[in-house]
């Protein structure tokens, strides 16, 4: 692969400023009042401008995607074509998770049927920490990429590592939250927790 050292290092110094700033938007900073689909992917194309186009140029939030995400019991419905401060949650992890996890997984982390209560308490953690990990990865592309960024004898092999770099921590970090969610409700010796918790009410 052939890279241009000068375009790349431009590009990682823009992609480090914008995720320094990128913050998702709190709980009481999503709309309050019931919106409609074309609202919904007007604020979710704002708040998730991050996400990249597919490989036809569609955009990667379209009104077809949440009517999907709903008929997959992803997301709760609408009530009466409107959609609300929690349906805006569920959306904004959703999509920003999908970039990474599949369906099956998301559906595990983020169950239906939550209180609002509860869904404003994942929602907030959710925004926590997705502010530490933009952090965390400049950092990782500062370690990784400083080769391409501050040396000028920066070849293209450097980039094709940093391609590689990105592509291998991807992998490895979708394989630990596979392994995670598919251990949720485990215990240590092997039982479901209810079981254990039904044994020690028994004794």
């Amino acid at each position: 692969m052939a890279y241009d050292v000068k375009l790349i290092g431009a590009k990682l110094r823009r992609w480090e400023n914008y995720l320094d700033s990128f913050r998702l938007p709190q709980w009481d900073e999503l709309p309050d009042i019931d919106l409609y689909m074309d609202q919904v992917v007007m604020l979710l194309q704002r708040y998730l401008n991050f996400l990249p186009q597919d490989e036809h140029g569609n955009a990667a939030i379209t009104t077809s995607i949440i009517n999907n995400y709903v008929r997959l019991k992803i997301m709760p419905p609408p009530v009466k074509k409107k959609y609300t401060r929690v349906h805006m949650a569920y959306l904004i992890m959703i999509c920003s998770l999908k970039q990474s996890v599949n369906i099956p997984y998301i559906q595990k982390m983020l169950p239906l049927g939550l209180p609002e209560a509860e869904v404003r308490r994942i929602y907030e953690e959710y925004v926590k920490t997705h502010h530490d990990m933009c952090l965390a990865f400049v950092q990782l592309v500062r370690t990784a990429g400083d080769v391409v960024l501050h040396s000028p004898a920066a070849q293209s092999a450097d980039v094709e590592r940093l391609v590689y770099s990105s592509a291998i921590v991807s992998g490895f970090s979708k394989l630990l939250t596979e392994k995670m969610v598919h251990l949720e409700g485990e215990t240590l010796d092997g039982q479901p927790e209810s079981e254990v918790a039904l044994k020690r009410k028994q004794r």
